[in-house]
């Protein structure tokens, strides 16, 4: 009897594992675009019997792609406008604007102003005036937001505000703010504020969102007035207070209708973090112009909307003529971007690209050097900019279009983090970020030095660029 019933409970799990793994293959066939991704788990699952399903089931099923799917069923943006096939525009960016129009489904509302604050020395006081004379409601997301010398006056600013009577929403990110512990999160709640934490379980089937962070940070008053860029809370942001490690970033003050789409994202996030829908001219009142700016939002995550910042990267190098400048803190783009940037440089489109000449993960630094030969081989200029630490995420193409907001240009932002992004038509907003780019300009990164590089240098820095999907 028991020579019998071994070879059968083999046969039994034989079966099992091949119809879980079947299973596998089939939902990697079905929702899986990535070829490499889609071999790497199929993989798994045949070659690690009941392990490879799991590690499946737990980290390869994008639950968020299919939450916000649920959640766009159910619910429409009152203010989010299909616009029609053709742009406004006849010049060389009107095949950008009519790409965007289509990517995002949003309006290219003009009449905005956007006005660039350096740090938090100008940032937090501005949003603490207008935090301070709220009178209607205040919504404020960010993935850094410590209670520290930053972060305490925003947690006295938002009590006051409530004791006015203020409607308060407040999103902190799950990791970014603390996962263990968050001390921000706990006075808010003590102190009767709505908050909540996106995307924080300790359960273990919801690891795999641990990866999948909000990377935005959005102030929105009175659904008349928003800021947004790439300022955490934290008193990192304050050169006067001589942290340990400093960092040099922008923000944006942004007024006119464009600041409805702002409101829109962050009740779009708040509603993923809470089931509460928000609605209303208490929210999303009628704005009056308030500037000469066309500007759009671009939100973008890793749900329906993971391409959506990548395509508009590429849309825009391919529309360049005569310049590309960005500054951005972490520079390990897909290598269709690389492409992409590596074809305007030999149409002959000047491109200046800058970097921190030290960022503050060393992996990104060793796999950064790796990663740019092609780009200094077709001519593009990359400049190391000084210490501090370079933060500031500013893009900009012929003096006429820029992106500004959270997103910095490496993987994790364009397929991981949830980010919000505003593009802006306008020559003078244009030129100032240019100015902006240039004034960051260190020491140039030379391909020579980069192909003097020591043997196991080399090594060391092309094993961190392996590393890239999770750096």
């Amino acid at each position: 009897m028991t020579d019998w019933l071994h070879p059968a409970f083999t046969y039994l799990l034989t079966a099992i594992h091949t119809l879980l793994a079947l299973a596998v293959t089939f939902h990697v066939l079905l929702k899986k675009r990535e070829v490499g991704s889609a071999i790497a788990w199929m993989g798994v699952a045949w070659l690690s019997p009941g392990l490879g399903v799991l590690l499946y089931l737990l980290f390869g099923i994008n639950r968020v792609h299919r939450k916000a799917f649920r959640i766009r069923q159910r619910r429409q943006l009152p203010h989010t406008h299909r616009l029609p096939d053709a742009p406004a525009r006849s010049d060389h960016l009107a095949q950008l604007e009519l790409a965007v129009d289509r990517l995002t489904n949003r309006s290219l509302p003009t009449g905005n102003k956007v006005e660039l604050l350096r740090d938090g020395e100008e940032a937090y006081p501005a949003m603490l005036a207008a935090i301070d004379k709220a009178a209607i409601s205040i919504a404020l997301s960010s993935y850094i937001f410590e209670a520290d010398a930053a972060g305490e006056p925003f947690i006295s600013a938002l009590i006051r505000a409530q004791a006015r009577n203020v409607d308060i929403r407040v999103i902190v990110d799950g990791v970014g703010s603390g996962y263990i512990h968050s001390p921000v999160f706990q006075k808010l709640r003590a102190a009767g504020i709505q908050v909540g934490r996106f995307m924080h379980s300790f359960l273990p089937w919801h690891m795999a969102f641990l990866n999948m962070r909000s990377h935005k940070k959005i102030l929105v008053v009175d659904g008349t007035i928003a800021f947004l860029g790439g300022i955490n809370i934290t008193a990192g942001h304050l050169p006067s207070h001589q942290p340990a490690s400093p960092i040099r970033d922008v923000h944006f003050r942004v007024t006119g209708p464009v600041v409805t789409q702002i409101a829109e994202a962050f009740a779009a996030d708040w509603y993923f973090v809470s089931g509460e829908e928000l609605f209303g001219k208490k929210w999303f009142p009628p704005i009056e112009p308030a500037g000469d700016a066309e500007a759009r939002v671009i939100t973008s995550g890793p749900d329906r909307d993971r391409e959506r910042l990548a395509l508009t990267f590429q849309q825009a190098i391919g529309c360049a003529r005569s310049s590309i400048k960005l500054v951005t803190p972490y520079f390990l783009p897909e290598d269709r971007l690389i492409a992409s940037l590596v074809l305007a440089a030999m149409r002959g489109v000047a491109i200046d690209i800058v970097i921190p000449a030290h960022s503050d993960n060393i992996l990104v630094d060793w796999a950064t050097r790796a990663h740019v030969t092609p780009l200094l081989e077709a001519g593009c200029r990359i400049w190391r900019a000084p210490k501090p630490f370079e933060h500031s995420k500013m893009f900009t193409i012929d003096g006429e279009w820029s992106l500004i907001g959270s997103p910095n240009w490496d993987v994790r932002s364009l397929r991981l983090n949830f980010e919000i992004s505003l593009e802006v038509y306008d020559d003078d907003f244009a030129a100032l970020i240019e100015q902006q780019v240039e004034k960051r300009k260190g020491r140039a990164l030379s391909l020579k030095k980069l192909n003097r590089r020591a043997l196991p240098v080399q090594l060391r820095d092309s094993a961190a660029r392996l590393l890239l999907p999770y750096l």
